[in-house]
């Protein structure tokens, strides 16, 4: 009766352990398709592939202006800010060309270097566009990213989703199917020590 009720226990926990190595897998599969249609296209879409040195040459900070949306027209409750423009030379071709911070910072206004949030105190924008002007007429070299086809001209300062940022989004479902994978292994290697050692 003991024997039995032990080997009950055994294929109960066989079953939900297998049950989880399953979950993982199913759950890692879907997080990496999420990865695939969101962060991937962004990543790929990018053409700033390449790092080199970016020297100021000027940051100024111009006339206010309203904050623009990706299809280049005035939103009805559009911010307005002060707009930084940094120019840089860029080392790899000598070129004067126009920084921006991030790749969707050129789609949201491309006249300015720097978009802040519209929810964002005016104050407060005010005074980080300041400093940020500040800070770049201080530290005048540093790396930037460049187009090495040449389809964009201009600069920018970061990549929304660097190589090393994307290869860290894989990392957790990796691990997740690994996990998984594990689990299930064990479970089917568990199963295969129960019949042997019922034949005997």
């Amino acid at each position: 009766m003991l024997g039995k009720k032990l080997v009950t226990a055994q294929k109960r926990g066989e079953t939900r352990a297998l049950c989880l190595g399953l979950g993982m897998v199913a759950c890692s599969m879907m997080m990496y398709f999420f990865i695939g249609i969101t962060i991937v296209p962004f990543y790929t879409k990018s053409v700033w592939t390449t790092e080199t040195v970016c020297k100021v040459l000027r940051a100024t900070i111009e006339d206010k202006d309203p904050c623009l949306n990706s299809k280049g027209s005035e939103d009805e409750g559009a911010t307005h800010y002060p707009c930084l423009q940094v120019w840089v030379n860029l080392t790899a071709s000598g070129q004067e060309v126009m920084l921006y911070q991030t790749e969707d910072t050129l789609e949201r206004n491309p006249k300015c270097s720097y978009v802040p949030g519209n929810s964002e105190n005016p104050k407060d924008v005010q005074a980080r566009i300041e400093t940020i002007a500040n800070n770049f007429k201080k530290y005048q070299t540093f790396p930037c990213y460049y187009d090495p086809g040449g389809t964009q001209t201009n600069v920018i300062l970061s990549r929304i989703y660097p190589p090393r940022g994307l290869l860290f989004t894989f990392l957790w479902p990796t691990l997740m199917f690994t996990g998984g994978c594990l689990i299930i292994i064990l479970v089917k290697i568990s199963q295969y020590v129960s019949v042997l050692s019922a034949w005997q």
